[in-house]
């Protein structure tokens, strides 16, 4: 598997972006190492609040959250998943799967040995880390879900029919889902900070592949995996909140059948963000700071730190 990394250079100067990188190396099925970044703030021994950003996004998208979180006295941490930000590439379209995004990611979990986790995921990273939950349910206290779900094979909306076919015969390029699915105008700098990891066509192989990863049709081969997933998330009875835009055209009504299904989702505090479309952390960061915050009071509480 050939793998690209994005030179550092291109993360110089970036607007509200101080965080220092850092790096797990796992191994792919093939043996090849894969290197995923992630930032952090916040105390090492803190229980931890993992933030997993979705496609053609990366951590930057957490960057007005993750202080405020912080001062929680959590450790929070935003992943960069493989193929973006700082994280390698795999050169190739064929090399992504969506097997693979939830063994490298399971691999990248269990080498940053995290229990007690809030889980707060978007999009490809709701995805992942839904399916991530499901497998090591014991390494997770609570989970808040935005504009995702877990795909069984049962069909795509219009959006994301529309989406796949341009996808698949590469009609748009993947910056085309920050202006179509929202309202809100992306500042110059911001757009500048997200497309920073990918200084060329060659680096954008995973987003234009996640698309069609998507489990929507009965035939595509995630779609037995995620089956496999929500057998187990259903009986998930931990604290599990969603915080969906309700303009959002990706994932619309996916809240309320997690909502039904997971146990963990009785009784909690439940929102469609008025005006708000499917980057809920570039729009509306500050309600979901103040929602987390609440959120953490829900379940176990964390043991108080060694003096």
């Amino acid at each position: 598997m050939k793998i690209l990394r994005t030179p550092d250079s291109q993360f110089e100067g970036l607007v509200d972006w101080p965080f220092e990188p850092r790096y797990t190396t796992i191994e792919a099925d093939d043996g090849t190492p894969i290197r995923i970044h992630h930032v952090e703030m916040g105390p090492p021994d803190g229980e931890p609040i993992l933030l997993m950003h979705g496609n053609p996004s990366w951590s930057y998208l957490h960057r007005k959250m993750i202080a405020p979180l912080a001062a929680t006295g959590r450790r929070v941490i935003a992943v960069d998943l493989v193929g973006c930000g700082r994280s390698d590439k795999p050169a190739a379209r064929s090399d992504y799967t969506l097997a693979r995004h939830y063994d490298w990611m399971s691999k990248w979990l269990e080498a940053m040995q995290l229990k007690h986790i809030t889980l707060y995921c978007q999009d490809w990273g709701g995805t992942i880390g839904l399916y991530l939950v499901s497998r090591y349910p014991e390494r997770f206290d609570r989970v808040a879900i935005s504009n995702s779900g877990l795909p069984l094979g049962e069909g795509a909306n219009w959006f994301l029919a529309i989406w796949t076919f341009a996808m698949r015969f590469a009609t748009v390029y993947p910056w085309f889902m920050m202006r179509s699915s929202s309202k809100y105008a992306f500042s110059k700098s911001a757009m500048q900070a997200f497309r920073a990891p990918f200084p060329s066509r060659a680096y954008e192989s995973a987003l234009v592949k996640f698309p069609l990863l998507i489990a929507v049709q009965k035939n595509n081969p995630g779609a037995p995996l995620n089956r496999e997933a929500w057998a187990r998330l259903q009986t998930f009875d931990k604290p599990f909140l969603t915080l969906f835009g309700d303009l959002d055209p990706v994932a619309r009504g996916l809240d309320r059948y997690m909502q039904k299904r997971v146990p963990g989702a009785k009784g909690q505090d439940h929102a469609r963000l008025p005006g708000v479309g499917h980057f809920v952390q570039e729009e509306v960061p500050e309600i979901l700071v103040e929602r987390l915050t609440r959120f953490l009071k829900q379940g176990r509480q964390p043991e108080p730190l060694a003096p």
